[in-house]
């Protein structure tokens, strides 16, 4: 499959999966290294995301592209992705509200709106309630922009194949498409057009600085997570309806799509609407099965299918569903917690017990 500048193998692709093993400087481990290139069979790696500012972050452990012994720690890991025979994009994503300053080092939280979540967050120094977030004003909106283009500059001297921009789960730029935790009256909120305009301009920047052909968009319409609800499918329709018509001129690599239901009509739209590479993943709902990712490119519903705990627990995981080999079992346990255990040291098959 091609996406953009990429060749990819196989249209298996993994998907960002936070593991917050950067501790607290934000930089990339030989650890991280080992683990992503285990899983260099796959079509594409999206690493984990990772933030574009101090601001920005949203977990303790989550890596940074701003420094320059960040930017070289990943620059280990995407040359030890290469070697085994790779390819890997940085996931840039800005946390917006759903952080805290005790994860962001006491700066003050952005969004859309001054709207909190409800709800608690894991900090340094334990749990915490979100603090409300300091509205963005249209004269601020610039400087996130340029943050975001940074990033990506940073991405690629750090030796990525490119960036996948993180507009899902909730995070600044889906909060920005949510008209539940957008509610300015400026030229970003009121209207479908408007909730879409800073989410395009961010692409635009980006692919104006490393190139569209390198550049990815992910979202998750009707997630429904973490305050950015979406809950009029007319209006949800009519606003990614206008990012995605927003960024397809510029010819984006690809557009990944998460949502449980893969065929529903709003997800089929957009597909059309882009007309590029749609790359899907049906949520955190369910774990994909390979009869799943078989069956979405056999019904041609999307180019690509992300994969993302089967790829956790299974390094090998092309070759594992290409024989319809049994999977490792995953340890939820270790999803969140550090060093290798439930990290790098999944077997292959060869090797399983």
């Amino acid at each position: 499959m091609t996406l953009g500048a990429l060749e990819l193998p196989n249209r298996l692709i993994m998907a960002p999966l936070t593991r917050t093993r950067s501790g607290r400087d934000g930089v990339p481990t030989a650890l991280m290294a080992e683990h992503y290139s285990q899983r260099a069979s796959l079509g594409l790696i999206v690493s984990e995301g990772t933030y574009t500012s101090f601001t920005a972050q949203g977990f303790t452990g989550q890596p940074g592209l701003v420094t320059d012994e960040q930017i070289a720690g990943w620059k280990n890991v995407t040359d030890a992705v290469h070697a085994a025979g790779g390819r890997i994009v940085a996931q840039l994503m800005h946390a917006g509200r759903v952080s805290h300053p005790g994860i962001t080092g006491g700066r003050e939280l952005v969004a859309p709106s001054a709207i909190a979540i409800d709800g608690m967050t894991h900090t340094y120094e334990g749990k915490q309630p979100y603090p409300v977030p300091h509205a963005l004003t249209t004269g601020e909106l610039p400087g996130v922009v340029a943050e975001f283009a940074a990033a990506a500059v940073a991405a690629m001297k750090a030796g990525f194949d490119g960036v996948e921009l993180h507009g899902a789960n909730g995070y600044l730029l889906h909060e920005f498409l949510s008209a539940e935790s957008n509610q300015r009256t400026d030229m970003y909120g009121g209207s479908p057009d408007n909730r879409a305009r800073f989410v395009v301009e961010v692409y635009q920047a980006v692919a104006e600085a490393i190139g569209a052909d390198r550049t990815g968009l992910r979202i998750s319409p009707e997630h429904n997570i973490q305050g950015a609800l979406e809950t009029n499918p007319a209006e949800v329709l009519a606003t990614y309806t206008a990012l995605v018509r927003g960024i397809a001129p510029l010819k984006p690599a690809f557009l990944s799509i998460l949502h449980q239901d893969p065929s529903d009509i709003l997800v089929q739209e957009l597909r059309k609407a882009f007309g590029g590479p749609v790359l899907l993943n049906s949520g955190f709902g369910m774990v994909t099965t390979r009869e799943e990712a078989i069956g979405l490119l056999a019904n041609d519903l999307c180019d690509g299918v992300v994969v993302g705990r089967p790829a956790l627990a299974n390094p090998d995981l092309v070759h594992r569903w290409q024989e319809d080999l049994p999977l490792n079992p995953m340890d939820p346990s270790t999803f969140y917690t550090q060093g290798a255990a439930g990290y790098t040291d999944y077997p292959e098959y060869a090797t399983a017990s």
